[in-house]
């Protein structure tokens, strides 16, 4: 796989290369830019500085980058990120977005919702502003992370550890609420039975923000990100287990689960279905301590993802996915963010068939009319020759690889 190429002060590094380190540092903090080549003339990036050098999409230029770059990013269109764009999520510099969020990160006492009384001439009316969920934030992570996207060097390199690290990472910049993302995510180490006492200490010390509770406030919460592990019935409620925390469950309200298995029923039988390797499901969760280091859960989300962490809108896309897989091919997997449904948006972008992607989009005879109808509309905009696969018949042939169009990697991508 090539890595990608940076034009720097006259010359041109590789993503590999152990001198772009001090190129980037003689170019920070000045008005010089550095340019990915993937496309003739090259791309202006910017350079942020973390634990080392990074080099950055501009905003609003994901689209100007080949389909294979890492920096390219399709349409907002193609996704349900489109909808969310300059106002739930404003990107007011290259390190600074902000995102506004529909849920609280802490519960204030004495604040009851103040109520409105209907009148026939209000003095004004004011338009619902968008604000994200948290579905809409974990695929906001997820987006920023890179986990949508497949290349073949990705291949048996995304473990725990690596999708904690740049989880992790895409909080960085990102604030809400008067407060950082950063502070407020949580993902799980990856456990080691024999460092679980240290794992344990610096989960605690993550988590105390916690338990230092602030005038007016109740409890404050945390946002984690983690894989479902299971869940059983206690005297307090229904207990769930996060994989790589196993000595810290979480604990649920009854009917709030009930309600959770009632809107993600479909996900958490996914991990049962008969397919050769099992999908896994993630959770976000907004947490805050009930007691002292008892953590309880306050709402959350769940999202189906292969056993390579890609996203799944459901089951009727694993054999697509899966497919390309094997065949080695490069794709991102549009994410549905709030939107009402993903049929309209392509199943997959294939990145590797040109310098443009190719939208593939999946029917199954299990989506409702509805939702048939509207991917049935979004095919037959694409127009003659749309890829479609309707999972009662066997997979079509998939877009010829473009040989020209030669995935490229950076080294965030390879495993720490």
């Amino acid at each position: 796989m090539d890595a990608t190429r940076y034009f720097i002060r006259g010359r041109t590094f590789l993503a590999t290369d152990p001198g772009l380190q001090d190129a980037l540092g003689r170019v920070y903090d000045s008005s010089e830019r550095p340019r990915c080549m993937c496309v003739p003339g090259g791309v202006e990036m910017y350079v942020a500085r973390h634990a080392e050098f990074v080099i950055k999409r501009m905003p609003d230029s994901g689209r100007l980058h080949h389909a294979t770059c890492p920096s390219f990013e399709p349409e907002p269109g193609t996704s349900g990120l489109g909808e969310l764009l300059g106002e739930a999520i404003v990107e007011h510099a290259p390190e600074q977005v902000e995102i506004r969020t529909a849920f609280p990160l802490a519960r204030l006492t004495g604040r009851p919702i103040p109520h409105q009384e209907a009148v026939d001439d209000p003095a004004s009316v004011s338009a619902p502003r968008k604000r994200m969920s948290l579905r809409a934030v974990l695929h906001f992570l997820y987006d920023r992370a890179g986990f949508n996207r497949w290349y073949p060097a990705m291949a048996g390199r995304r473990s725990q550890a690596v999708i904690r690290r740049f989880l992790l990472a895409a909080a960085q910049g990102v604030t809400l609420k008067g407060g950082t993302l950063e502070e407020r995510l949580f993902v799980p180490e990856q456990f080691r039975a024999a460092e679980a006492e240290e794992i344990g200490e610096r989960r605690r010390r993550r988590l105390a923000l916690l338990l230092s509770p602030e005038a007016d406030v109740q409890f404050k919460m945390a946002i984690l990100i983690g894989q479902f592990n299971g869940v059983e019935s206690t005297a307090y409620g229904r207990r769930l287990t996060v994989k790589h925390m196993p000595d810290a469950p979480l604990y649920i309200d009854n009917k709030a689960w009930e309600r959770a298995e009632r809107a993600y029923g479909a996900i958490l039988q996914a991990v049962d279905a008969d397919v050769e390797h099992k999908p896994r499901v993630l959770m976000a969760a907004l947490i805050y301590a009930k007691r002292e280091r008892i953590y309880q859960v306050d709402s959350l989300s769940l999202m189906l993802a292969t056993d390579q962490w890609i996203p799944l809108d459901g089951l009727h896309e694993l054999p697509l996915v899966e497919a390309l897989q094997r065949e080695g091919r490069s794709f991102l997997k549009p994410l549905k963010f709030d939107a009402k449904s993903s049929a309209p948006f392509p199943n997959v972008l294939l990145l590797d068939a040109g310098s443009a992607p190719v939208p593939l989009h999946v029917d199954s005879p299990f989506l409702s009319a509805k939702e048939r109808a509207m991917k049935e509309k979004a095919v037959a905009a694409l127009g003659p020759g749309a890829w479609l696969w309707r999972t009662d018949a066997p997979l079509p042939e998939l877009p010829a690889l473009v040989a020209s169009s030669a995935p490229r990697t950076r080294p965030q991508f390879e495993e720490a």
